[in-house]
């Protein structure tokens, strides 16, 4: 317990008041998390040291519902200890370990708090480590600092650690940093400190309420390429309850695991996994990027409309080759003035701006016209503003691919993050509706060419050109030659209005 002391606690004046802030001092909150902790959470509290008691700028206690006592212990130790700002709350119905954390930083967001310290009320972390946590975040070290209990080799099972719970935390640390190409020593430590600002921009309300909320976390941190510091903390195991089902919590995480590398990949939409912000270029050999710009470095020099340019990376390299590039999209993403040589915003199912003129020898629509309600008036339009000579250029998923038709025949059909299922595509095209489609808008088709899966996205960077990736994407050709409407993963099509030619090449 907190001993009797002669004079009041450094920092404060000899009132008992807390001098006023400097300007440019962070301000550091305390969330603690409390379910059924009356017997601990006064305790636990007391152990803070007196130095870093001094520093805290609130304590936010969050009772979530608990059946005993708990609100009343805080409302107590907020009693006897009243030179220390705390605010008290109490959930009137279980949010789970996660829902109370959300709520816990939505509040240290409103109350103006700069940083942010995790405590669990049952006292299994050390509250005496608290100022290590801080500091890396006070030195602007870091955006997060979490305490392990492994850096520090003997230390966790010298502490009390179960032998099976080492064991797991081990195996499931182990396979998340393989899956997350991280160096963690820790995944599952609950003792963490934050940049509340960091927190905001993370999409952690749509994160689990259960117990993997912190390995949800940890994912959407290293996923924004934010700052991660490790520092060692004691490891303590008392008499405390533990609520958490273990082989439940493993399953949860390695399942979180997944689901990101999956979403990032285009599988899934996992409204947890953060989305990125740009329609990434496809890098890589025989992708719809490739195609196209192919088919560019095969025509004269001209003038070129890019329709649903993104950040403009594919008009980049189209540039490459000596075309003039006028880019359409309708947000501007940051960057992407500097890779076309004129940009409009515009709403696509609103027609081609009219700011971005005619006359043009080439328009493209890569991965657009699956994402309009009418994709036959966006083809006559794009015909409209070109020139007597010009041509169109296209690329859309096959949704006859065996990935989409597996999921419908087996009745899992449901949207992904990306590709043929992207959540975002109003129309879905097979190699027979996309030329029923074509020949709609009064338009015929010079060239269509099937890509393959893309693999670059499957694959690591580094094992982009290993001999299993080449191994796989000469399978995967061959497939795609034998049965295209089966195999082939998108259609890229060169066209041009009927009224400028008949059908030259088709296969």
């Amino acid at each position: 317990m907190q001993p009797d002391l002669a004079g009041p606690p450094d920092g404060l004046d000899d009132a008992g008041n807390r001098p006023p802030a400097a300007t440019d001092r962070l301000k550091i909150g305390v969330l603690v998390v409390a379910f059924n902790a009356e017997s601990t959470l006064q305790a636990t509290l007391d152990r803070i040291p007196q130095d870093m008691l001094a520093r805290i700028d609130e304590i936010l206690i969050c009772d979530d519902a608990s059946q005993d006592r708990t609100v009343d212990a805080g409302l107590a130790w907020r009693e006897a200890n009243g030179a220390i700002p705390t605010t008290v709350i109490r959930h009137v119905s279980n949010l789970g370990y996660g829902g109370n954390q959300k709520a816990g930083y939505q509040l240290a967001r409103e109350h103006g708090l700069d940083l942010v310290v995790l405590l669990h009320a049952d006292g299994q972390y050390a509250p005496e480590a608290m100022a290590d946590l801080v500091a890396p975040l006070e030195r602007g070290e870091a955006d997060a600092v979490f305490g392990s209990r492994m850096l520090e080799p003997g230390s966790a099972r010298a502490g009390g650690m179960p032998l099976y719970k080492y064991l797991g935390n081990r195996v499931l640390t182990t396979f998340e940093n393989r899956l997350l190409h991280s160096k963690l020593s820790e995944f599952h430590s609950g003792y963490r400190a934050y940049r509340v600002s960091a927190l905001a921009e993370l999409p952690i309300g749509f994160n689990t309420d259960d117990f993997d909320f912190d390995t949800q976390i940890i994912i959407q941190l290293l996923d924004a390429g934010r700052r991660i510091v490790e520092v060692p903390i004691p490891t303590y195991y008392g008499d405390e309850i533990c609520y958490v089902n273990g082989v439940k919590y493993a399953r949860d995480v390695a399942r979180d695991v997944l689901q990101y590398r999956l979403t990032k990949v285009g599988i899934g939409t996992h409204r947890w996994v953060p989305a990125d912000p740009e329609y990434a270029a496809k890098e890589g050999e025989g992708t719809s990027h490739t195609v196209i710009t192919e088919m560019l470095a095969a025509m004269p020099a001209g003038r070129v409309l890019d329709l649903g340019c993104s950040g403009g990376r594919l008009s980049e390299r189209i540039r490459q080759l000596g075309h003039k590039v006028v880019g359409v999209d309708s947000m501007e993403i940051a960057g992407v003035r500097d890779r076309v040589d004129d940009f409009f915003l515009g709403d696509l199912e609103d027609g081609i701006p009219e700011a971005a003129g005619g006359d043009f020898d080439v328009v493209i629509a890569a991965d657009v016209i699956e994402h309009v309600r009418y994709p036959e008036r966006l083809l006559r339009q794009m015909a409209e503003v070109l020139s007597p000579t010009g041509q169109i250029v296209i690329s859309t998923p096959n949704f006859g691919h065996w990935y989409s038709r597996g999921r419908v025949a087996f009745g899992a059909f449901d949207y992904d993050r990306r590709g043929i299922l992207d959540e975002t595509h109003l129309r879905f095209f097979s190699r027979k509706s996309l030329r029923r489609t074509i020949g709609s808008a009064g338009l015929d088709v010079l060239q269509l060419e099937y890509t393959g899966l893309p693999l670059e996205v499957l694959t690591r960077p580094e094992s982009i050109d290993s001999w299993k990736t080449r191994s796989a994407r000469t399978v995967d050709r061959r497939l795609v030659r034998l049965r295209p409407t089966v195999f082939g993963y998108q259609f890229v099509a060169r066209l041009r209005p009927h009224h400028a030619g008949s059908v030259t090449h088709f296969r």
